[in-house]
């Protein structure tokens, strides 16, 4: 048995393992250590040791089961490669060009879902969990978003797309967004249009009902203007951080559970399976016996809407 195991494990590609972005760890621990000197230097209230420690541990448990979560989704990806539709040519140059496009396109929309059905927003709010924004939030992941979230890429390799290819841009992604996740950096000019800055991650970050489930983007903002889930940063608005029901908890179990646990005990209380069901795929703040606190409607009271 444990030579099937390793006999298996022997013939995965050296590709799949070589990630980017284990080889950029050193990089983040750098740059949050030089962000700590700023703001202390600066008297910043912008880390708290508890919160960084707890942010930090969860990216530890995502290093302990990302590497399963990875081979299952390549072998899923390199199955579904065998139906592609297109043979690409990866010797030219728009091969690339597309494929940047496409899986940062993919990554938008696996980030708007996970904001509007709750069993995703489940898995997803641990990295918004943090009452903080700063370098060692970037860190904050979920445990069970690495196990799904590949469904939403499969329609790349269906194309014609490597998985292996696949994954190295979503490396490259995750590398990309870690820089965004500060308060030391303001507006940086023409690139706001184009691109996911600092100034578009605060409001993502933020729990303000004009800036909740906004700046949905990975690497280009490009995604959330066409399709109107943009909102600029506002003077007038300081960011507030965190959730709309803050957990106050800097224990990763609980960072990382407490809304399956909510999302259950408001399955138990709805008698009906059709409540039931809305209670899983609706957005979260839905309610078969109360006000609805989705943030669309909570934006619709307000009378609030995007800043173009």
């Amino acid at each position: 048995m444990i030579e099937r195991i390793q006999d298996f494990y022997n013939s995965l590609p050296d590709e799949l393992f070589n990630d980017p972005t284990v080889f950029a760890a050193p990089v983040y621990l750098f740059i949050i250590l030089v962000e700590i000197l700023i703001v202390r230097r600066k008297e910043m209230d912008l880390y708290l040791a508890k919160d960084s420690a707890a942010s930090i541990s969860t990216a530890l448990g995502v290093i302990v089961v990302g590497a399963g979560s990875k081979i299952l989704a390549y072998l899923w990806l390199m199955w579904v490669y065998k139906f592609r539709l297109f043979d690409f040519d990866i010797s030219i140059w728009w091969y690339w060009v597309v494929l940047f496009f496409a899986e940062d396109f993919s990554f938008y929309w696996h980030h708007r879902f996970s904001h509007h059905i709750r069993v995703l927003w489940a898995a997803h709010v641990a990295h918004h969990s943090s009452q903080k924004l700063n370098y060692s939030v970037a860190l904050r992941q979920s445990w069970v978003e690495i196990y799904y979230k590949y469904i939403f890429w499969t329609w790349l390799p269906l194309v014609g797309f490597h998985p292996l290819h696949i994954f190295l841009f979503m490396s490259f992604n995750a590398i990309f967004q870690f820089w965004p996740h500060t308060q030391l950096i303001k507006n940086i000019g023409l690139l706001e249009w184009i691109f996911n800055t600092p100034s578009h991650h605060r409001v993502h970050h933020s729990s303000n009902v004009v800036y909740l489930d906004r700046n949905h983007a990975g690497i280009l903002i490009i995604w959330d203007r066409m399709f109107g889930t943009f909102q600029k940063e506002l003077d007038e608005e300081p960011c507030v951080y965190g959730i709309t029901n803050n957990i106050d908890s800097f224990n990763p179990l609980v960072i990382e559970s407490h809304e399956y646990v909510n999302l259950w005990k408001d399955l138990k209380r709805a008698k009906k399976l059709s409540d039931k069901l809305k209670y899983i795929f609706k957005p979260p703040g839905w309610s078969h016996d109360g006000p609805d606190k989705t943030s669309d409607n909570m934006r619709r009271l307000a009378g609030l809407k995007s800043v173009k």
